[in-house]
């Protein structure tokens, strides 16, 4: 056999050899940053303290403010009255600085607020310094990549759920020290009754300003082109040294409107627009009396009910999420999320007619809410999904403009939400709509579009866009 057949035969094997070992590696597994993913957890906790401490007493508050005339069925109406791209630009470590600080001072404000614009004022503040949620998403996806993405969303609603569990417990535990620790010396004086509710914000605003500290001294700034810029100039000096692209940097925001990133975009906002307004519906619908549509509970009963969900949140998403992701693929854990956001609106009017028909809250109705808190538990899922599909939409040095967009459109679908569904609740017990359960099939029908959008996210994230 001559030389040139033999190297022929060679030539005709080796891309099939090649193929099937290309074939049978994978990537491997790139460790987490774990200091890094720490200080961005820390802020991510920090998060749903603000929002969600004030849930258990927010009603009650806004009750005394007599701003609802006496009329317990307006309560509804007030409840949920309430800087991405430079982020690309500065990097994210300022950003997060600047929207801590704003969130501790939002919450000292709230505290001492006595009318209800000032509760308004302190809130928009909150929303006006602090946009750090989207912040946290970019961050993520400057630490991680494909192949350990999934291990570090999973924490997101992990460590969102802590704080779910623990601020209720705050804000029902502490708010009213004067009427909870009546045997106190300290809590007797004539600030506390003054301000009732300062307690629990001073507590998490505490928390909130220690994170700030953490982010300070410890995080590192995580813009990819920053980083890459700082350390070429660390490594190249003279006139002849070759310089940065000077294309390098964020796109603008009009370039990066493309088809992905409109329809992962979406499909937050639409999750974003029947969660929050579910978690608006749940402390309103407790509070609210038998007779008037609800179950009539107190304060540190909501506190407690509304801490359960964020530990059993937090446990399906440490138990199932990543596994998930790996098992079935982002499309169907984001699809496995949304399902019970169609038929959890079922159990509302079921838990007030039994409570209704039973004239107390018996051991059923107590069975339902715990199947209301396992279904919006399961729903959590969806965010870490959907987290996946928009950080993989945009390229890389552009992921603070597009979670900019997304955080922005989601923060105007969760102002919406709430305050749709409160009001729809007031309006349908005031006008006896469906019997007063006019709201549940109108957040049905959300639902089902909202599955309806889920299902035209392609099977896969998009490969990550340099």
């Amino acid at each position: 056999m001559s030389p040139s057949t033999e190297s022929t035969e060679t030539t005709e094997r080796t891309p099939l050899l090649t193929q099937r070992i290309e074939s049978d590696v994978r990537p491997k597994h790139t460790p987490l940053p774990m200091i890094q993913l720490s200080c961005i957890m820390f802020v991510q906790l920090c998060e749903p303290l603000v929002g969600q401490s004030i849930y258990p007493y927010i009603n009650q508050l806004v009750g005394e403010l007599d701003v609802t005339g006496g009329d317990e069925k307006k309560v509804g109406y007030y409840a949920c009255v309430s800087i991405h791209i430079q982020n690309d630009r500065v990097g994210r470590k300022p950003i997060l600085l600047i929207g801590l600080f704003g969130a501790a001072l939002s919450m000292l404000f709230f505290g001492l607020s006595r009318t209800f614009i000032g509760l308004v004022i302190s809130r928009c503040l909150c929303g006006l310094l602090n946009g750090n949620v989207g912040v946290m998403k970019s961050t993520l996806g400057d630490l991680t990549d494909r192949t350990n993405r999934a291990d570090a969303m999973k924490f997101i609603p992990i460590v969102w759920a802590t704080g779910v569990s623990v601020g209720p417990l705050i804000g029902g535990s502490l708010a009213r020290p004067h009427d909870r620790f009546p045997n106190s010396e300290f809590f007797a004086l004539e600030f506390w009754l003054k301000f009732p509710y300062f307690l629990p914000c001073f507590v998490v605003a505490i928390v909130v300003l220690v994170a700030w500290l953490t982010v300070l001294l410890v995080f590192k700034e995580s813009v990819p082109w920053k980083t890459q810029r700082s350390l070429q100039q660390s490594s190249q000096s003279g006139p002849n040294s070759p310089t940065l692209d000077s294309r390098q940097g964020p796109l603008p925001l009009r370039e990066l409107l493309t088809r992905p990133v409109l329809l992962s975009v979406s499909n937050y906002v639409a999750l974003g627009f029947i969660s929050t307004s579910l978690g608006a519906l749940i402390p309103l619908f407790l509070t609210m009396p038998i007779n008037v549509g609800g179950l009539g509970l107190d304060p540190p009963k909501i506190g407690v009910i509304l801490s359960v969900y964020g530990v059993t949140a937090g446990a399906v998403n440490l138990l199932f999420f990543a596994r998930l992701v790996r098992t079935v693929g982002e499309k169907r854990t984001f699809m496995l999320g949304m399902c019970p956001m169609v038929f959890i609106w079922l159990l509302f009017p079921a838990m007030n007619l039994l409570a209704r028909q039973s004239e107390g809250l018996g051991l059923g109705i107590y069975v339902l809410i715990g199947l209301l808190l396992l279904l919006a538990a399961i729903t959590d899922i969806s965010y870490g999904a959907i987290f996946m599909f928009i950080l993989a939409s945009a390229p890389k040095s552009s992921r603070g403009s597009v979670n900019g967009l997304s955080q922005t459109s989601v923060s105007i679908a969760r102002a919406i939400g709430p305050a749709l569904a409160t009001s729809l609740f007031s309006v349908s017990v005031q006008r006896n709509l469906l019997g007063g359960y006019f709201i549940y099939v109108a957040f049905f029908v959300f639902g089902c579009g909202a599955m309806g959008l889920a299902m035209r996210l392609p099977h896969e994230p998009w490969s990550d866009i340099e």
